[in-house]
């Protein structure tokens, strides 16, 4: 794929990510004599940024605002210096994705944890319990990224079979690719790579759930430290401390970042009826229209619950997920959020385009073993 490139530089930059939309979105900035750089790792006021002459250190004292929302994270586009020391951030292009949660039960704030994302990989040991609700969460804030979801079903060479596990992961993950992969013995790895390759990809799980196993697979070299589980209830250490942008070898970006023990809602209402869009199929065909499928009469939620076509365990889940994410819609800035969400779903789409672009056109995402 060939780009038009004002700057002839900026071809450095592809590996990355860079492409022709946000060569033209810079266009302003490079007037200022700033150059572009992709921010690869964030270390409080500082942050690592790869740009043209390659990687350096900036400061990003000068756009970190009150907003939780809009300071510096990882995968992030920025106007820096192109020289000076140290050089500073002085600005952030708008992103086309972002996975965000909130940061405590008790506060109505969203955090960004990696921004624009073609994929947001959800990755589940096999090495301990499958927690389905856990995973519908992630999901849930994973479509509500704007970028595709997938679901990697890690450490498959620890079980003899894995056939009715990876049922249960298809039934909670509607339209969501699936993969087994073990990077211990390379299965299902060139099925990731080739989906994973020309784009920006955030691992994402619990600790222990192998990112960084599968981070160093995906290189083909040891980039992140890695620490056994523990025995008692399979859990890591916390190997990854930050969350880092890394090349992929055949081309796109790679986020790995620390376990996640929390991932609350962040307004992700559309992200939650995508999940489990089965019953909000169902819910269309109920006599009333405010119908809250627990005793109203021709409801056709707790119809598909008496005849078995719909588990319970995914109605309490569907049911859970709402209320989390209805209080804390209560508790922020719903014009705020309505913007932004507008913004993202606009870019995003120009994103896609773009990414698809990059790979010589697209097909669908289809769920493979």
């Amino acid at each position: 794929m060939s780009f038009s490139f004002r700057d002839a530089s900026s071809h450095a930059l592809v590996p990355y990510g860079w492409d022709d939309v946000w060569e033209t979105e810079f266009a302003p900035h490079a007037a200022q004599d700033l150059v572009p750089g992709r921010v690869v790792r964030v270390d409080r006021s500082m942050c690592d940024l790869f740009t043209a002459d390659g990687l350096i250190r900036a400061d990003t004292s000068l756009v970190t605002p009150n907003d939780p929302m809009r300071v510096v994270c990882t995968g992030d586009w920025a106007a820096v210096d192109r020289d000076g020391d140290p050089r500073f951030v002085r600005t952030l292009l708008p992103r086309r994705t972002a996975f965000v949660r909130s940061t405590s039960s008790k506060r109505s704030e969203g955090q960004v944890l990696a921004a624009n994302l073609d994929h947001v990989v959800v990755c589940v040991s096999l090495a301990a319990d499958l927690d389905l609700g856990r995973l519908e969460r992630f999901l849930s804030l994973a479509w509500e990224s704007g970028a595709v979801p997938l679901v990697v079903l890690t450490k498959a060479d620890t079980l003899a079979d894995t056939t009715h596990l990876l049922a249960d992961a298809e039934a909670a993950a509607p339209g969501v690719q699936v993969l087994v992969v073990s990077a211990a013995t390379g299965a299902g790895l060139d099925t990731l790579t080739a989906v994973l390759t020309g784009g920006t990809a955030a691992l994402l799980g619990q600790s222990g759930a192998g990112k960084s196993t599968l981070t160093n697979a995906l290189l083909g070299r040891e980039v992140q430290e890695v620490q056994a589980t523990r025995d008692a209830d399979g859990k890591g250490r916390h190997t990854t401390t930050t969350r880092d942008l890394l090349a992929l070898p055949d081309g796109g970006v790679l986020i790995d970042t620390p376990g996640l023990r929390g991932v609350g809602l962040w307004d992700a209402q559309a992200g939650v009826g995508q999940v489990f869009a089965e019953i909000e199929q169902l819910a269309a065909d109920c006599r009333f229209q405010d119908c809250s499928h627990h005793a109203e009469p021709g409801c056709a939620v707790l119809a598909a619950l008496d005849d078995g076509t719909l588990a319970h365990r995914r109605l309490d889940s569907y049911r859970k997920l709402l209320r989390e994410n209805a209080w804390i819609a209560s508790r922020t800035d719903q014009r705020l959020r309505a913007e932004m969400r507008r913004e993202w779903k606009l870019r995003s789409a120009a994103g896609r385009e773009m990414y698809q672009r990059k790979r010589g056109g697209g097909g669908g995402h289809r769920r493979t073993v």
